[in-house]
């Protein structure tokens, strides 16, 4: 599935709540595992996860990378990383070939996510948004991570997750 959990993009006037409904279909379709954790809103990894009463380094930090190659292409990554780690930009841009590697803009990155900042799914309904996970992620049997929205995340069986959205594994946080 490359990344793509059906291989199409997310309409962009599709509501918050379209974003949430489409990904448990296609989590229910796809014959996840998971779990539905309802809590009071929060987008912030380590205090969504003292909500949810998980470990942080369990949580999926997904973050928007901005990498340019050369003058004239630039590509978009979702870099997914356990909650308690940070993202090492310089091994992104290698990854990639890159000349340069930043934070892609809040509203660049909400387009390609379709969804707000804190609510950002550890997959990708974009073409052009490639899923890269760091393998310390894997570690845990489940995943969690808010659902496309701030009131209610998702425990995902880390397996699952692997199969759905085939993400390029590669160690990108800093030592």
């Amino acid at each position: 599935m490359s990344g793509e959990l059906d291989g199409t993009i997310a309409a962009p006037a599709e509501s918050r709540s379209g974003l949430y409904e489409r990904l448990i279909a296609d989590l229910d379709g796809a014959g996840a595992r998971y779990r539905l954790i309802d809590h009071p809103p929060e987008g912030r990894t380590e205090a969504v996860s003292a909500l949810r009463g998980n470990d942080v380094s369990h949580a999926a930090k997904c973050l928007i990378v901005m990498v340019k190659i050369g003058k004239r292409q630039t590509r978009y990554v979702l870099a997914v990383v356990p909650g308690d780690a940070r993202l090492d930009l310089q091994v992104v841009k290698e990854l990639f070939a890159g000349t340069y590697a930043a934070f892609a803009s809040r509203e660049k990155a909400e387009e390609l996510a379709g969804s707000p900042s804190g609510t950002v799914l550890p997959f990708s309904y974009h073409p052009d948004l490639e899923v890269i996970a760091d393998p310390a992620l894997l570690k845990a049997p489940e995943l969690f991570f808010n659902a496309a929205r701030l009131d209610r995340s998702i425990a995902l069986a880390t397996d699952d997750y692997v199969r759905l959205a085939n993400p390029r594994l590669a160690p990108i946080t800093l030592s």
